[in-house]
């Protein structure tokens, strides 16, 4: 009898163990959050379905070769549903061939309706290009504008590809920007119509200066607000590298000039956790709130070695990023936890 009696309390406590173990995994986000290779992740909030969205660059193909871009939601930051190819380049395009690179999208009321626009690069025949996609959801499916927006350096840039695109509609005046370039860093303002950029505006915003080992600019430029301070995100290497990483500076206007910060590290690797390239990356506001969050790649340690592809072998991560009462970023530390479910 007392046998059986030790038998079921142990089965019950293995029980309430492996309750409690679940209820934790359920609880937080773990890393990476997207099952599989992604790369370049674009997190977004939907005042339409209010869900939280990411948009990826799918990976894991020899030479960065995808063709199209995968769609992700969630309901609270950690249990994310696959929504399908949002944009396919050889099928839903007429110019762009593949290597569909880093997206970026933005919300916007039009005439009391809400439309998204995706902005893209791909390959267009004599090199890379931004185009843009449009669409009635979040999710898509988003009509391709028929020809890319930017497909040529800025004037006075001799180098540098046109990819790594970022949108940023300015909350105080309405006016919504773009940002692009790898090797050099662009802005403009958009028209109206969110489909054009206004030449006059095309100006090089290239932060100066760095080394490898802090802010040297690489590539994917991202722009946030707070405070009426515009914060302006790059990364910072080669993106198979593990140095791979975060730098920042700020400015008075969304288009420069930039002063990088004091101290421009935003996200590093963290070798002893065997986290590794950890940049090319997204921000996320909770709505109505200060709360923050960086959602960005970093490459899988079972590919970090160079004859094994590590800037095709990526994944998709969260963390919390917060700010010191100055108003500069506190270093985010990458971690395999990841972030705790919203309301929990």
């Amino acid at each position: 009898m007392k046998t059986k009696q030790l038998l079921k309390q142990s089965m019950l406590a293995c029980c309430l163990l492996l309750s409690v173990n679940t209820s934790k995994a359920q609880q937080w986000s773990g890393n990476p959050i997207l099952a599989g290779f992604h790369a370049d992740p674009e997190v977004m909030y939907s005042h339409l379905t209010n869900r939280y969205y990411i948009y990826s660059t799918t990976d894991g193909v020899a030479g960065w070769g995808g063709s199209y871009y995968t769609c992700f939601s969630s309901a609270d930051l950690t249990q994310w549903q696959y929504e399908g190819q949002c944009l396919n380049l050889p099928r839903d395009t007429r110019w762009a061939s593949g290597n569909a690179w880093a997206p970026a999208i933005e919300e916007k009321l039009v005439d009391g309706k809400y439309r998204y626009f995706f902005y893209f690069s791909g390959e267009a025949g004599h090199g890379k290009a931004i185009g843009v996609a449009v669409a009635d959801r979040p999710e898509g499916p988003f009509k391709d504008l028929g020809y890319p927006i930017v497909d040529h350096r800025p004037a006075g840039q001799r180098g540098g590809q046109q990819i790594d695109v970022d949108v940023f509609t300015d909350p105080d005046s309405g006016k919504s920007y773009l940002y692009w370039g790898n090797g050099y860093m662009a802005g403009a303002e958009l028209n109206d119509d969110m489909l054009s950029v206004k030449e006059e505006t095309v100006k090089l915003m290239t932060p100066q200066g760095g080394t490898l080992a802090d802010y040297a600019y690489r590539e994917a430029p991202y722009v946030f607000k707070r405070n009426g301070i515009y914060y302006f995100l790059w990364s910072v290497d080669d993106t198979g590298a593990a140095n791979y990483h975060v730098a920042y500076g700020t400015s008075t206007s969304p288009l420069g000039p930039i002063t990088v910060a004091q101290q421009p590290i935003v996200l590093i690797q963290s070798p002893e956790q065997e986290i590794y390239g950890t940049a090319h990356n997204s921000v996320l506001q909770l709505p109505e709130t200060d709360e923050w969050y960086i959602v960005y790649h970093r490459i899988n340690k079972h590919f970090i070695d160079r004859d094994k592809g590590p800037g095709y072998h990526r994944e998709v991560c969260i963390d919390r990023m917060e700010f010191n009462p100055d108003g500069t970023i506190r270093p985010v530390v990458p971690t395999h936890k990841g972030v705790k479910a919203l309301g929990k």
